[in-house]
């Protein structure tokens, strides 16, 4: 069974770009390990396409080599920070609308859909309490709507991780537990992803076997 990670840096998590079978340090290497352990009658091949500063439009140009011909069994999506972030940087990069993020967004989805016969896992951006970043806190809370919107249309599962962590912070009030900056995951992090993200996955998993 073929799974595939995309994404942008959350993603990424440093992985060898030479050999995507390498997972990065990130959330699908803690992923990849909970599925082996909950799976070992299944033979599993984890490939992880994130790659660092990616946006959704910049997902949907590389989608066609990066996931459809990889003919995936499931494939998850975390992908939309990067396009609030970019109107906060310093960078000349051109700004995404949430017009434009929506319908980028819809675009992967629908492709996905089309084009595959993979189970389609959506997990959301995040951002955790950061004085630096909270000005645009707003902005990316506006997409989280229209993602659950697509997502129910197109996808087969759905990881609100904007509200786990919400919930979670509840708990242990200190967000660099999680994130140093508020958006790339430490260990902690990464480790509270691959929770969730297994949890969504696991029924697919067991969908795809019967």
């Amino acid at each position: 069974m073929r799974i595939l990670f995309q994404g942008d840096s959350i993603t990424d998590g440093g992985r060898d770009y030479r050999n995507y079978f390498n997972l990065g340090t990130s959330y699908p290497l803690h992923a990849a390990e909970m599925i082996r352990n909950a799976f070992p009658e299944i033979e599993f091949e984890f490939i992880n396409q994130g790659i660092c500063g990616n946006r959704t439009g910049q997902l949907f140009d590389r989608l066609y080599a990066d996931a459809i011909t990889l003919e995936p069994d499931i494939v998850s999506v975390l992908i939309g920070v990067n396009d609030i972030w970019a109107r906060y940087s310093r960078s000349k990069s051109i700004q995404t609308s949430v017009e434009q993020i929506e319908a980028n967004f819809r675009a992967i989805l629908k492709s996905l859909r089309k084009r595959t016969n993979a189970k389609i896992l959506v997990l959301t951006p995040y951002l955790l309490d950061s004085e630096v970043n909270e000005p645009w806190r707003a902005e990316l809370d506006e997409i989280q709507p229209i993602l659950r919107r697509i997502a129910d249309e197109y996808a087969d599962a759905f990881v609100p991780l904007h509200e786990h962590f919400a919930e979670a912070l509840k708990t242990q009030p200190q967000p660099q537990f999680y994130s140093p900056d508020g958006v790339h995951p430490n260990p902690n992090g990464a480790k509270f992803i691959a929770e969730h993200y297994f949890n969504a996955i696991a029924p697919l998993i067991r969908s795809c076997v019967q």
